[in-house]
């Protein structure tokens, strides 16, 4: 039975557009490893794609030209082995000698997956494949979809090209993993029905990554499968944490060092601090290999409130390097009960704030809408204040800086029931408004608003104080 496309709609758009326009198209696709890529590609494409090849990981030139050769042989049915090609070239002069062949009446898609693997250093991919389309593609009726997952490289070689590709990509798709809703549906097309708590608790540790979630089983409550995933000999996310980054990098230890410094601080590090707890030096390519973490979208950066260009800090935002430098590197927990077990620990409790603000950070624009704002332009950021011997420090989650002179002030709390303010919880958040009245001496009207997973019981702690209260169903928006 033939697996179903879940959510995408924007990408699939673009795909189709580039189907059916009346010029050739070359359609960049990037996202991370395992977030669907080639699955959306052949959904959307599926019957006309006349040729594709896909790297090969870690293989040489001659590797990368056997491979294009075989599957040139494959596609134009040839009984005999095509010859493997001297040179990226001569590869894709074989390539246009074949598709010469086919008539232009319908649109010929052709479909380069895992790029940066062919390109090897020297390789003269890129010129090869400048060459085809300057000189036959930009003149045939195609779709020429390029796709990798080292997004830093495919940007920098691809999309920003200064060579024969210079300006050539017509569109561009930058695949995100699922958000809350799109994993639902996804699970939902698998006859798996959880509940959007057990959902969430899922997410938490295993991400919006399709690959990943393929691996959850029904019949199996969420804290049974992360079991099974991550803790037993099989789990598919055993391992993962020793073969995502190599895959993606090369000299990948560099990115591993600052994942690690990073998976130590819930608010974030500078930039000093994040080499300093890596052991990173502050020249060489350090600058790269934090921009390649943040496209690939395993960091993120922003700048505190307030501040524009200096104090610019770096989250870990991937879920499930965070989940396994946390919970399962060095452990010597596994198989049954794992999970179960590690899930009534403080740690746990910790993790778990973290990872849903992570959450709550990456819907935003969910949030936007249940507060009835999506359409008031504003900024997102969080606030931070050291304490003093006088004063005690405060930590705000987020912050929605509107432009109809309001803010936002968000408070999230992860907790697994109605929650209920307490005298000194409503103290400590009336005491969060104060201090950053004063620090910042906004003259905007500040809104207290709460996020938690199955709202708040309102008491007399919670009347006056808490403006606005969002629950899962409100993340769960489209």
């Amino acid at each position: 039975m033939k697996k179903s496309l879940v959510g995408r709609k924007r990408e699939r758009e673009i795909l189709v557009e580039a189907l059916q326009s009346d010029e050739p198209e070359m359609v960049a696709v990037i996202g991370r490893r395992r977030v669907g890529k080639t699955f959306l590609v052949k959904q959307v494409y599926e019957e006309h794609i006349l040729f594709e090849v896909t790297g090969l990981q870690d293989g040489d030139l001659k590797k990368q030209l056997a491979n294009f050769s075989f599957a040139l042989s494959r596609h134009s049915g040839s009984r005999i082995p095509l010859k493997t090609p001297a040179d990226w070239l001569e590869a894709f002069q074989m390539l246009v000698l074949h598709l010469s062949q086919i008539s232009d009446d319908a649109k010929k898609v052709v479909f380069f997956d895992e790029v940066p693997w062919m390109a090897t250093k020297k390789s003269d991919f890129l010129t090869g494949l400048g060459f085809f389309w300057n000189s036959w593609a930009v003149n045939r009726n195609i779709v020429v979809v390029i796709c990798g997952s080292a997004a830093s490289w495919m940007i920098e070689k691809v999309v920003n090209n200064r060579g024969g590709l210079h300006n050539r990509i017509t569109k561009r798709i930058f695949l995100e993993p699922f958000n809350l809703a799109e994993t639902e549906s996804y699970l939902n097309s698998r006859n798996i029905h959880f509940n959007r708590y057990q959902i969430v608790e899922l997410y938490m540790a295993l991400g919006g990554i399709p690959h990943y979630l393929k691996e959850v089983k029904a019949g199996k409550s969420a804290v049974q499968n992360i079991d099974t995933i991550c803790f037993s000999k099989e789990g598919l996310l055993r391992d993962e944490f020793s073969r995502l980054y190599p895959a993606l990098f090369a000299n990948a230890e560099k990115h591993i060092a600052i994942i690690r410094a990073l998976a130590t601080s819930r608010q974030g590090l500078t930039r000093q601090k994040t080499l300093q707890l890596s052991d990173l030096p502050e020249g060489g390519n350090t600058t790269k290999v934090l921009q390649e973490l943040e496209q690939s979208g395993f960091i993120s950066s922003y700048f505190p409130f307030g501040k524009k260009k200096k104090g610019k800090l770096y989250r870990l935002t991937d879920e499930y390097s965070l989940f396994y430098l946390q919970f399962m590197e060095d452990k010597s927990h596994e198989g049954s009960q794992t999970w179960h077990h590690l899930s009534q620990t403080q740690a746990y409790k910790t993790w778990s704030g973290y990872a849903f603000e992570n959450i709550c950070l990456k819907h935003i624009p969910q949030v936007k809408k249940a507060l009835g704002i999506a359409g008031v332009y504003s900024k997102s950021s969080s606030f931070v204040k050291k304490g003093t011997e006088e004063e005690k420090g405060i930590q705000i989650d987020l912050l929605i800086d509107r432009n109809d002179k309001v803010i936002n002030l968000v408070e999230i709390k992860y907790y697994n029931a109605e929650l209920s303010l307490s005298a000194e919880y409503a103290q400590a958040l009336r005491e969060k408004i104060r201090i950053f009245q004063e620090a910042t001496n906004t003259r905007k009207h500040i809104m207290l608003t709460l996020i938690t997973a199955f709202g708040l019981k309102a008491n007399k702690h919670s009347l006056g104080l808490i403006d606005q209260v969002l629950g899962l169903d409100d993340l769960f928006e489209g």
